[in-house]
């Protein structure tokens, strides 16, 4: 009586693991809003959780992350810091200019709204901002009476020195008027801020660590 043959089966191989879905990166030409929610979903953080932490309205967020409205500088600052960023990561996109010169034409600017919305204050970027940097420096171009608004405060330290026109800046509970060519340094952890009184435009030299705008 024939036998059936029965095909001898292959050894079963080692089980491929399930590969992980990659992580998200924002788009380099990303807005500010998408590079914001980016960063909120990283530290798994609800609208409601951020608005808490920053003291704003989860609106507020809501029509930042969409694009719908613009921040002020002190409000960025307190979301950067409560997202474990900086201002620059969440305005900028990846330097690709790996070269040490920064032409005077070539310097990327960031404009924000000031008190009112009216004015504005725009950054100069000294130092493209770049991961890992120790140091940002940037020309705060300032306009008449354009105001930085509320105090803020964190860790490092902060010089500058006034280009053009005049600069109020308050530490604390003390107010300092300078003129061109008048230089400051402070700790960050002195609650700050600053505007122009004047009526001409004021530029600002201003360099801080570990970089926070």
């Amino acid at each position: 009586m024939a036998t059936k043959k029965t095909a001898a089966r292959k050894p079963a191989g080692p089980r491929r693991a399930a590969s992980k879905p990659p992580e998200v990166q924002p788009d380099p030409s990303a807005t500010l809003g998408v590079r914001l929610k980016h960063a909120r979903m990283v530290k798994q953080l609800t609208l409601k959780a951020l608005a808490a932490e920053v003291g704003c309205s989860e609106s507020m967020l809501s029509k930042l992350e969409g694009g719908h409205a613009q921040p002020s500088l002190a409000t960025l600052h307190k979301i950067a810091l409560a997202l474990s960023t900086n201002v620059g990561a969440l305005v900028s996109g990846p330097d690709i200019n790996t070269s040490p010169v920064q032409r005077a034409n070539e310097r990327p600017t960031t404009e924000f709204p000031s008190a009112g919305k009216r004015l504005s204050i725009m950054l100069e970027r000294v130092i493209v901002p770049a991961a890992g940097q120790l140091l940002q420096s940037d020309i705060h171009v300032i306009e008449p009476l354009a105001s930085s608004d509320e105090q803020i405060s964190h860790a490092g330290e902060e010089l500058g020195y006034v280009i053009e026109g005049q600069f109020e800046l308050t530490l604390g509970d003390e107010c300092y008027l300078l003129h061109a060519g008048d230089t400051f340094y402070f700790p960050s952890t002195v609650p700050h801020s600053y505007r122009n009184p004047g009526k001409t435009v004021a530029r600002v030299l201003w360099t801080n660590t570990p970089p926070t705008f």
